[in-house]
């Protein structure tokens, strides 16, 4: 049986939900996108994604075609139809169809798109056994605070790590680490202190991340936001990743090089507890 998603307005079998070619997410990439997960047909950081969401937007000028009750809603609905019990939902907006042009049109409606993908979040391989990574160049655009479908950069990086039998790429700029393909990064120093890179047009605003660090802050742990190289990555005691739909994911390995004895590390499997218990407290 497929999967019912959302496409402006209507509830449709997958096989059915169909999108002009004329539309600019397909054209040019002009469209933004978030992720939410679902943890016991539940909603995890609604407020924070809905946030993001019309940020987004707002940068690139472009209309919301829903009021966030309303997208919260399609995301229950769907969660529904579709006996979403663990995994996330997909959601999608974009400038609408007109002909191509690179100016914006003036009269064109928004794209909304919305599907669940049902996947294991909580009991994950990447959790217990951990990733390993390899670095390379950050070819992305400039405005990576922006959470746009322009993902073709992170697939590359993507596809390079499974090429050396690895799970992820950190992509590097000017030396320094800015993140992952589709997660923020932080490296765990010798003397226990947290290190990820600052908020800036560099790197996306990742909504778990901001969870996690405020987690760490109650915990008493010592935190850094600051650039660190691959180097300094590399002579960690621990480094993991987040995101909506990894959580806390440890790395165990950096460019063939194992960190400490090559497991999770105690900071982020406690972090990753955290987390997933305060969120479940949370959810929607």
């Amino acid at each position: 049986m497929s999967r019912i998603v959302y496409l402006n307005g209507d509830y449709v079998a997958e096989e059915d939900a169909k999108i002009s070619v004329f539309d600019r997410g397909f054209l040019f990439a002009d469209g933004v996108y978030e992720v939410t997960s679902v943890i016991d047909h539940k909603i995890l950081e609604w407020d924070g994604h809905c946030a993001r969401l019309r940020r987004s937007l707002g940068e690139l000028q472009m209309d919301s075609p829903a009021t966030d009750a309303e997208l919260l809603e399609i995301h229950r609905e769907l969660v529904r139809r579709n006996d979403l019990e663990e995994g996330v939902i997909y959601l999608q907006v974009t400038r609408g169809a007109a002909d191509r042009d690179f100016a914006f049109p003036e009269d064109a409606t928004p794209t909304l798109v919305l599907f669940t993908q049902a996947k294991a979040l909580v009991d994950t391989s990447a959790a217990n056994a951990g990733l390993k990574v390899i670095s390379v160049p950050d070819i992305r655009w400039g405005r990576r605070d922006i959470k746009t479908v322009q993902l073709l950069a992170p697939s590359l990086g993507k596809m390079a790590a499974k090429a050396q039998g690895c799970d992820d790429a950190w992509m590097v700029e000017d030396g320094f680490v800015t993140e992952g393909t589709s997660n923020n990064a932080y490296i765990v120093t010798q003397n226990g202190t947290l290190v990820t890179r600052q908020l800036s047009t560099a790197l996306l605003h990742g909504i778990t991340r901001a969870s996690v660090l405020k987690m760490a802050a109650e915990a008493q742990i010592k935190i850094e936001e600051r650039p660190f190289t691959i180097e300094e990555a590399k002579q960690a005691a621990e480094a993991f990743v987040t995101a909506a739909s990894t959580f806390v994911a440890p790395v165990v390995e950096i460019d063939g090089q194992m960190l400490g004895d090559g497991t999770p590390g105690p900071i982020s499997k406690r972090l990753r507890e955290i987390y997933i218990s305060e969120s479940r407290k949370t959810a929607v």
